[in-house]
Formats: C-alpha cells, sequence, structure tokens
C-alpha cells in the first residue's frame, strides 16, 4: 500500500513537473525565493494596522508571526526525522524525466516548508481580516493569498525541490496551524476587549 501511494506520488510530481517551459524557470525560482516577499508581508501587516487599528492588528500581526514560526520548525523537525530524500536526489526521478533547473537543496523534504508557511500566513492573516473588521469582507485579499501561497508551493515541484506529497501535506499542515493561530488571536482580542 505504501510503496503504491510512493509510486502514485512520483507520478504526480513527475507530471506536475514536467509541465516546465525554459522560459518558466527563472518565474518559478523568483516564487520560491522567500527574500523577494519580504516588502510583500511588511505591506500587509502595514495593512493589518491601518485597517485594524494598532492593537488588534498587533495581535494579528504576531499571530501571524507565530503561525510561520510553528509550520517553519515543525517542518524542519518533521524533515529530519523522516529522512524523505528530495525528488533531485533521486536517480529513479532524473532518470524518468524530471527536470531540474539547478539549485541547492537540504536533502530532505517532507514536508514542504514553502507550503506550510505560505498557507499558514495564507488563512492566519486572511481570518485575522476577516474576524477583526466586520466592516470589510476581504474576499479579495483571501483569494490573492490563497493564489501566491498555491504558486509558492508549485514552485517547489517545478524546481524538483519536493514531491506532490510533500506540499499536500505541507499546505494541510500550514492551513490548519494558520487557522489555530488565528483563533487563538481572535480569542486574546474578544477577552481583552480590544
Amino acid at each position: 500500500m505504501l510503496e503504491q501511494l510512493i509510486g502514485i506520488d512520483q507520478d504526480i510530481t513527475l507530471w506536475i513537473n514536467g509541465l516546465h517551459t525554459a522560459w518558466s524557470d527563472p518565474f518559478w525560482m523568483f516564487l520560491s525565493n522567500i527574500r523577494v516577499w519580504f516588502p510583500a508581508y511588511g505591506a500587509i501587516m502595514g495593512f493589518m494596522i491601518w485597517r485594524l487599528g494598532w492593537k488588534k492588528g498587533l495581535f494579528v500581526i504576531l499571530t501571524c508571526i507565530l503561525t510561520v514560526v510553528l509550520c517553519d520548525q515543525i517542518s524542519s523537525h518533521v524533515k529530519d526525522t523522516v529522512g524523505r530524500l528530495r525528488p533531485l536526489y533521486s536517480t529513479w526521478m532524473l532518470q524518468h524525466g524530471l527536470h531540474w533547473p539547478l539549485g541547492r537543496y537540504d536533502f530532505y523534504g517532507f514536508f514542504s516548508g514553502h507550503a506550510s508557511n505560505s498557507f499558514g500566513f495564507a488563512a492566519c492573516s486572511y481570518l485575522g481580516f476577516q474576524w477583526n473588521d466586520r466592516n470589510h469582507r476581504y474576499k479579495v485579499y483571501g483569494i490573492c493569498a490563497l493564489v501566491w501561497a498555491g504558486l509558492m508551493s508549485l514552485s517547489r515541484i517545478m524546481l524538483a525541490a519536493h514531491y506532490f506529497g510533500d506540499v499536500l501535506v505541507g499546505t494541510i499542515f500550514g492551513l490548519s496551524v494558520g487557522s489555530l493561530c488565528a483563533l487563538l488571536g481572535r480569542f486574546a482580542i474578544v477577552r481583552m476587549k480590544l
């Protein structure tokens, strides 16, 4: 059963990775670079302070930071514990057409920290806006945040850094942690009557 799941995961990964084009490699590398997103994170946090006020905004920002720290640290711990090699280190994957546009990564990839961090931040920030500002819906922000997280996660498969299963588990984990942290932040805001 486990071997069958691994085979399906490899096939899906090869299919998605096979959709690459030469011109798209720089795009996926750009999306995958966490540092280029720091200005966007800063702008979103500034928007939180502006829309929610500094007290509520600060609590929502802290829950977003907590989400990213938890996702990042737990995914790193699980990677070291599980020890599943990334697809680019698999001779079988490379022989069966895996496209690897170069890039150096740690050896282990289960589960994706990029996917968990981006989906965690998307969920926590959207719910932080939604639950703490009843005057606006934030539907467009929610859609944009999920699309961004999806593209960020897809970039990891396109760059041969993760299997599809790594990204899927990271997505589910990130959405769960982000939602729980947003709930914790909302509880604190209500409790403190901000």
